[in-house]
């Protein structure tokens, strides 16, 4: 009987959990989640308990919840519950389009709009496309086990033609646009769909993001103007992708244990304990690339007073940070939709502003000129 009872409880004894290659004795990851606050000893081999993401806004997941069941993996599947990467994709398609309106005018409502729903749009087929891509590696992890695509909700197939229909109403809008613009908008979609393979073979991903998140710093004064100025798009175009840099390497700290777990890279992991080095010197290069857009489209006080608040933001941002705690890089990482607002704000009043600045010169023009003609005058009656 004893040692019946030996045989059933080996072989009732649970099994030990294999450790994995990254978070070997020795390895350098394995060190550095060690020596974390976040990743260290809270859970089997230094690894943390599972966690989620909090919402982004309330009202928009309230939304997706209240929509038709059937309706609701697709809506999830393109984040219509979650709007700020959305926000963060429209914002430099507004400064742009507001730096292209003419002096003392207010951005072109039509085009504001436009652009709204094909960010929408976009934003929704980026994330569908970045889930196909990374079906498996969700599966995986805690947070995205329950997307759609990663949960078995939606097949791959029909996750294919929604992204046919988000594109082709994307097209749609596009097509409302000029001809330069057509090409221009066309052309990022290569960045578009490449994306989500970067973070699989550099640590820079969030630069690949960048230039396709900011493609609106571009495509926005095209579509107003018939064609871009370089010396005030590129700057501006500049500014963006290092500001999105900035954001997704800090919402990129949330997710290093599992960026670690299935060899997924990023700006986060090549940054590690440096983060707030690097994001300073990006911050610092934004807000110079911003300046030389407003002084190659004369931009007045109101502009400049609204980049020194987004330096200011920026620096409190980045000084307050801690990268060791997912909801403080959440909580930073949403704020950058205050960044976006407040550089908006102030390029339309600093348009606005223009025309104040013109009126004052006219009025000593004028009476300058009066003055001239009334010598003149008096000379012919002289004569």
């Amino acid at each position: 009987m004893a040692a019946a009872r030996l045989v059933i409880s080996r072989l009732t004894r649970p099994l030990p959990l294999r450790r994995p290659l990254w978070a070997q004795r020795g390895s350098s990851a394995a060190l550095w989640i060690a020596s974390d606050p976040i990743l260290g000893p809270h859970g089997p081999y230094g690894l943390p308990r599972p966690r989620t993401r909090p919402v982004g806004t309330l009202s928009a997941a309230a939304l997706v919840q209240a929509a038709p069941g059937p309706l609701q993996p697709y809506l999830r599947l393109m984040r219509l519950d979650k709007p700020i990467g959305t926000w963060l994709l429209y914002l430099p398609c507004t400064w742009s389009i507001a730096l292209a309106a003419e002096p003392g005018c207010l951005p072109a409502w039509d085009m504001l709009l436009l652009f709204g729903t094909g960010a929408l749009l976009m934003r929704g087929a980026g994330c569908t496309i970045n889930d196909m891509w990374d079906m498996d590696y969700d599966k995986k992890v805690v947070r995205t086990a329950s997307r759609p695509l990663a949960a078995g909700e939606i097949s791959t197939f029909r996750s294919l033609l929604f992204l046919g229909g988000q594109l082709s109403l994307a097209l749609c809008v596009l097509l409302c646009l000029n001809y330069y613009s057509i090409v221009l908008g066309a052309a990022s979609l290569s960045l578009v769909v490449t994306y989500p393979l970067m973070k699989r073979i550099t640590y820079w991903p969030q630069l690949f993001l960048g230039l396709a998140f900011n493609w609106g710093a571009l495509l926005g004064w095209s579509a107003v103007q018939g064609s871009c100025n370089w010396s005030v798009c590129l700057p501006l175009y500049f500014s963006g992708v290092l500001w999105t840099l900035m954001y997704d390497t800090i919402y990129a700290h949330q997710d290093r244990r599992d960026d670690l777990a299935i060899g997924v890279k990023s700006t986060a992991l090549r940054f590690r304990e440096n983060t707030k080095q690097w994001l300073s010197g990006f911050s610092t290069m934004m807000i110079l690339g911003l300046t030389v857009t407003g002084m190659n489209c004369d931009q007045t006080l109101p502009y400049y007073a609204a980049v020194t608040a987004v330096g200011i933001h920026l620096a409190r941002q980045i000084y307050t940070l801690d990268i060791h705690s997912p909801e403080d890089c959440w909580k930073k990482f949403s704020s950058n939709r205050t960044v976006g607002l407040l550089l908006f704000t102030g390029i339309v009043f600093g348009n606005l502003w223009k025309k104040k600045n013109a009126e004052e010169l006219r009025k000593p023009l004028e009476s300058t000129s009066k003055e001239i003609n009334a010598v003149l005058q008096i000379e012919n009656e002289d004569e």
